[in-house]
């Protein structure tokens, strides 16, 4: 059994509950346990990821937000910063499913986050599931 870290960029909580729904339904349907930290942005995953990977607490990790376009460049730092860093993070042995969503509006957040239609949070935790599983195969050989 694993135990999952999921880290939640609650800036838009309504949404993010569905993804947290998601996440934790893919998680406990798969046997494993996860506990859930929640940080101011998208911009902290990879850091608290980085964080709680040094505790070996935590077989793998799911962040989840979203990131709304806006009128400035913001929504492009926030939207590639963050998948960079979890994409770091990933490229250093670290299993993470990244379920930040990146949108124009709230109606295609609300389509992709929902898990009775586009369950990105479950989509989130079963390619963390995945890539633990791609470790632990390759540890072994």
């Amino acid at each position: 059994m694993a135990h999952l870290l999921i880290a939640e960029a609650r800036f838009y909580g309504h949404l993010n509950d569905m993804l947290l729904a998601g996440a934790r339904a893919a998680i406990e349907a798969a046997g494993h346990t996860h506990e859930t930290v929640t940080v101011p942005g998208a911009l902290e995953l990879p850091g608290t990821f980085a964080l709680a990977s040094e505790t070996d607490r935590f077989d793998a990790f799911v962040g989840l937000g979203v990131v709304i376009r806006g009128e400035t460049w913001h929504f492009e730092i926030v939207a590639g910063e963050s998948a960079r860093g979890l994409m770091a993070l990933t490229m250093d042995g670290v299993a993470v499913g990244n379920g930040i969503l990146t949108v124009e509006n709230e109606a295609q957040a609300i389509a992709r986050a929902d898990p009775a239609q586009g369950d990105k949070g479950g989509d989130a935790a079963k390619a963390a599931l995945a890539l633990l599983a791609v470790k632990k195969r390759f540890a072994l050989a």
